[in-house]
């Protein structure tokens, strides 16, 4: 949901750009008496975007009003949406656990990704780590960042991760899969010279 809302969110905003940019350096060239194409409603510097007649045309309609307040209103309903959606959390508060006695119990995310946090950084050649659960209640994903110390191998930090960190968290939680999303990266360091 994170990534698509992303992606959505830099197309919308791209997409609006481009077409203030493109518009207002079309009515900037008209103004200042540049060339503007054929088409181009307004040519003129004295030209204006609505005429008096083009303003009143439809006013004396029945429906005219009812769909500008209507258009207006979904306007402002899809851009409340958009601003709700981005204050949404994308951490998952809580974990749904079968306690084995036919109830579930409810585990804090915040305390499931601290414990796989402090696993993963307990790890040989692990400098730190990050973990963040998402995804739903009852089928929790996890992404795990990982800073790597410059000897560590890549491949055995993976192979742990999955086996240790993830697997004890899977194991307590109940969970027959944790899918993650890993990412490693190394600690910046100077070179060491050879001799």
């Amino acid at each position: 949901m994170t990534v698509l809302l992303r992606r959505v969110n830099r197309i919308v905003l791209g997409l609006a750009g481009l077409v203030l940019f493109l518009g207002g350096g079309a009515v900037l060239a008209a103004g200042l008496g540049l060339a503007v194409p054929s088409w181009w409603p307004w040519s003129d510097a004295d030209d204006v975007l609505l005429t008096r007649s083009q303003r009143q045309h439809w006013r004396a309609e029945s429906w005219w009003w009812p769909a500008v307040i209507a258009l207006l209103g979904l306007v402002v309903l899809l851009t409340l949406w958009w601003l709700v959606v981005q204050f949404r959390r994308a951490r998952l508060a809580e974990v749904v656990v079968d306690s084995g006695d036919g109830d579930a119990a409810l585990l804090r995310g915040r305390a499931l990704e601290a414990v796989v946090e402090a696993d993963a950084a307990a790890q040989e050649g692990v400098a730190r780590a990050r973990v963040m659960l998402h995804g739903r209640r009852t089928a929790p994903r996890t992404r795990v960042a990982l800073l790597l110390e410059p000897y560590a191998s890549p491949a055995d930090a993976l192979t742990t991760l999955a086996t240790e960190a993830l697997g004890n968290a899977r194991t307590a939680t109940g969970l027959s899969a944790l899918p993650t999303e890993a990412r490693l990266r190394a600690v910046k360091h100077r070179a060491r010279r050879v001799t």
